[in-house]
This record gives structure tokens, C-alpha cells and sequence, in this order.
């Protein structure tokens, strides 16, 4: 006996030892900057996976259990109701951006995404226990709350962490990958779930997702020990961000590219069921293959813009070019399968524009603004909700008075019309930060990272500072001002790309 009690002793102590070592591993990893950063794009993504899901999730949940709870509802404006409910998250979540991206801005990314995090954990809890409307439409309002944080802050964070233009642009590939595929395959998820094991099960598998994310967020990130936010650069008011004209057309594109898909969601189930007869299932899995083209897209758009950085503008414009296309050849659809090609086209459209333009918003804001990204991401968001605010409730609205043929050429012509005025992006690869350009422009000192170290060089001997928005001590920070302008000169030496 007390031979297999020591042995037992020793084993369980190999594997304590065993299990110490792979900590110790775990936290060497968690400390190597560049494995970090994989955990934080592993987090984000995660995120953006998780509230685009339950963005998603409820279009075949809540018509139907909403119908079911008829007693407590006027069936006459049962389809109003639902419209209020899905537009609702989109509708809090753009009044709240402005606010979170100047929080952003001010705290850092990491609490931002914490409390995005947390938000949309009870938002999901509610939903899953909620059994009358009002409860219903308060807990995606609170969604919308923390996607407003979550989401703006989590692609910040990445443009953050990703500096140079290529990995960027990976990177945010890939967070908008998770982004498709979680709008994607929620109704089927949803819809199985909620077929044979009731609407709380989807919910509460979220709500795990999202609880385990946050956790890991606290033990990677550590948001309350972190004292780098005490050296943040003071970020560029959004408003000032909205009247750069740049800007204003890449937040514009971003809108009217996703018009299409926005208005189509509410309102393609009813088209096909009267023009086609379609079944559920058919109608449940009607945008699960255009995960596949979305993919595609973001995928060759990066491929792209690694060998010919300055044609972003381009591949927005072609993109928005498929979309209108796609959008107009929607009405003409008989069969499922012949549905199948234009959505494809339409997010595949959607890929290679949001591929292209995210980058660029990081970009814009290094040359003619400060490197501080939650307000222009917390526009990008503004963008997003405007289309998705209005879908629910316009597009029926505009089929019911002209129809869905009238609806689907609209928004065709519109992404058709809009593409030319990328146009004006075409020139951007080669900005670069200069005082000139500042003070012409945007009538004020330069402010960005490398326009301001440059400006600080002319009197670097004098002061002996050096500058990233924060007039950083040389002596005290071993930073040299020549040596860095001397490597951005080196870097800059041919065009600057997007």
C-alpha cells in the first residue's frame, strides 16, 4: 500500500511539475510582444464573432416566438414590432459611437473591450431568459451598447498593434472574416437550436463564448494594471475626423456598400416565399454561402494590396461596382439556386470593399491625423449602424409602396453611382505628413506621430525632446529624434501606400 501511495505521490507530482513548466511557457508567450498580438487578434476576432451572431442569431428565433406570444401583442403590428426590435441595437449603437470612440481614445482599447465584453454577456443572458417583448427589445438595445464599445475598440486595437500597412491589412482581413462568417451561420445556428432545444440554448452557448473571451481578455491584457494609457497621445476629435473630406468618403463607401445586405435581410424570406415557394430551410440558409465569396474576397483583396498598395482605392470601387450589379440581378431570380449567385456577389462585393477601406481609415489618420484610432473606428461603426438602422425599418417600407424590384435597382444605382468618388482616394498612397499639408488643410499644428517628430527635430538641440504626442525626455527614454527621423526617412523613401 504504501508503495502505491508513493508512487501515486510521484506521478501526481510529474505532473504538477509538467503542468508549472507549460504555465511558465504560457507566460513567456503571453509576454512576447508578437505573441500577444496574436492572442489580441485571437480575442478581437472572437468578439466581433460573437455580437455579429447574436445580431443574427434572433432572425429565426424571435418572429416566431413573438408570434407565439400572441395574446400579448396586436398581430396587426406584430411585423412593426419585430422591425423596431432588429433595428434597435443598430439605432442605440450609433448614438452611443461618438461617445465610446472619444472614451476610446481617452482610456485605451483594452477596458473599451472589456466593458463591450461584459455588456453584450448580459445582453445575451436577457435574451435568453426574456419572455415578453419589452424585456426582448431592452436586451438588444443593450447590445447595441456593448458593440458600440466592443467592436470600435477591438478593430482599433488591431490597427493599434499592427503597424505596418501590410500586416494591417491581414490582420483586419481576418477579423472581418469572423465578422461574415458570424452573421453568416447564425440563423442556421440559431434556427436548429431553437428547433429542438428551445430558445434559451442559443443564447446561453453565446454567453459561455462571450464570459470565456472576457476571461481571457483579463489574463492576456491585464486592462487594469496597464499603465501605457498614461502616455497616450490626445486623439482627433471626431468631429474633426468627419469634415476630412478623405474620410468622409471612405465612411460614406462604407455605408451604401452595405445598404444592400442590410435591407435585403428583412425583407428577402417574405419575397421568396411568395415568389418562390420556398421552403424554411431554404429561406434559414439563404446567405450561408456567401460566407464562402466573402472569404474569397477578403483573401484576394489582401493578396492585392501587398503587391499594388496603391490601388485600394480600385478595389473599392470595383467593389461597389459587383455589388450594384449583384443587388440589380437579385428580382430577377426564379429558383433558390439561381438566388444563390447574386447574394455571393454582394458579399463578395462587401469583402473587397471593407478590406480595402478599413486599412485606409488607420492610414488616414497616421498621415493627416493622430495615431490614435478608437474615434475613426467608432466612425467606421457610425457607418455600419446607419445602413443597418435603417434596414429593418426602411426596406419594408419601400417594398410595401414600390416594391422589392424598385428596392433592389435603388440600391444598385446608388453603389454604382457612389464608386467614382473613391476617386478621390486615389492619391493618398502618397501622402505624407508634413506641416504644410496640416496647416493648409485642416488649419491646425501637426499632431500625428510623424509629422510632429519631424517638426520637433528643428529643435531637438535646443529642448532636448522628443515627441510622439506626449514630448517624451530623450535622456529619459533613450529616444533620439535624428535616429528616427532618420528611419522614417529611410522607410519613406519611395511612396507611402495604403
Amino acid at each position: 500500500m504504501k508503495g502505491g501511495s508513493s508512487g501515486l505521490v510521484k506521478s501526481a507530482a510529474v505532473k504538477l511539475s509538467k503542468m508549472g513548466e507549460k504555465t511558465k511557457q504560457l507566460g513567456t508567450a503571453i509576454k512576447d510582444p508578437h505573441q500577444q498580438r496574436r492572442i489580441i487578434l485571437v480575442i478581437v476576432c472572437v468578439a466581433l464573432l460573437l455580437d455579429n451572431m447574436l445580431y443574427m442569431v434572433i432572425v429565426p428565433i424571435i418572429p416566431d416566438y413573438l408570434a407565439e406570444l400572441e395574446s400579448e401583442h396586436n398581430k396587426n403590428n406584430l411585423d412593426i414590432q419585430i422591425g423596431v426590435l432588429f433595428a434597435s441595437k443598430a439605432i442605440l449603437q450609433l448614438l452611443v459611437n461618438p461617445l465610446s470612440g472619444t472614451f476610446i481614445d481617452r482610456v485605451g482599447y483594452d477596458i473599451p473591450l472589456l466593458i463591450g465584453l461584459s455588456v453584450m454577456f448580459f445582453s445575451t443572458c436577457i435574451f435568453a431568459i426574456g419572455e415578453n417583448y419589452a424585456t426582448l427589445f431592452f436586451a438588444r438595445s443593450l447590445q447595441g451598447l456593448g458593440s458600440a464599445f466592443a467592436d470600435t475598440s477591438g478593430i482599433a486595437m488591431i490597427a493599434d498593434k499592427y503597424t505596418e500597412e501590410a500586416e494591417r491589412s491581414k490582420a483586419l482581413g481576418i477579423a472581418l472574416a469572423f465578422i461574415s462568417f458570424g452573421s453568416l451561420v447564425a440563423p442556421p445556428f440559431g434556427g436548429v437550436l431553437y428547433e429542438f432545444a428551445g430558445k434559451k440554448v442559443p443564447f446561453i452557448v453565446l454567453a459561455i463564448i462571450c464570459l470565456a473571451d472576457g476571461i481571457l481578455l483579463l489574463t492576456v491584457i491585464k486592462p487594469f494594471s496597464n499603465r501605457t494609457r498614461e502616455n497616450m497621445p490626445v486623439g482627433t476629435p471626431i468631429y474633426k475626423l468627419m469634415i476630412d473630406p478623405y474620410i468622409a468618403v471612405v465612411a460614406g463607401a462604407l455605408t451604401v456598400c452595405n445598404i444592400p445586405l442590410a435591407f435585403l435581410e428583412p425583407t428577402i424570406a417574405n419575397w421568396m416565399e411568395s415568389t418562390m415557394h420556398s421552403s424554411q430551410w431554404e429561406m434559414g440558409l439563404t446567405w450561408l454561402p456567401a460566407f464562402f465569396p466573402h472569404v474569397l474576397g477578403v483573401y484576394l483583396t489582401v493578396k492585392l494590396a501587398a503587391k499594388h498598395p496603391n490601388l485600394q482605392w480600385f478595389y473599392g470601387a470595383v467593389g461597389m461596382v459587383i455589388i450594384g450589379a449583384s443587388s440589380c440581378t437579385v428580382p430577377a431570380c426564379k429558383t433558390f439556386g439561381q438566388l444563390i449567385a447574386p447574394l455571393c456577389g454582394i458579399c463578395f462585393g462587401i469583402a473587397l470593399v471593407d478590406t480595402a477601406l478599413l486599412p485606409t481609415l488607420a492610414f488616414l489618420v497616421d498621415v493627416r491625423h493622430v495615431s490614435v484610432y478608437g474615434s475613426v473606428y467608432a466612425l467606421a461603426d457610425i457607418s455600419y449602424s446607419v445602413a443597418y438602422a435603417m434596414g429593418p425599418i426602411v426596406a419594408g417600407q419601400i417594398v410595401h409602396n414600390h416594391g422589392f424590384v424598385q428596392l433592389n435597382l435603388g440600391m444598385g444605382l446608388v453603389n454604382v453611382l457612389y464608386a467614382p468618388a473613391l476617386l478621390l482616394l486615389r492619391n493618398v498612397c502618397q501622402m505624407k505628413p508634413s506641416y504644410s499639408e496640416r496647416d493648409n488643410l485642416l488649419e491646425e499644428a501637426p499632431q500625428g506621430l510623424y509629422d510632429t517628430i519631424r517638426m520637433e527635430e528643428r529643435r531637438a538641440k535646443k529642448k532636448g525632446y522628443s515627441t510622439a504626442g506626449n514630448c517624451l525626455s530623450v535622456d529619459e527614454n533613450g529616444f533620439d529624434p535624428f535616429k528616427a527621423q532618420r528611419s522614417l526617412s529611410e522607410e519613406s523613401s519611395g511612396p507611402e501606400y495604403t
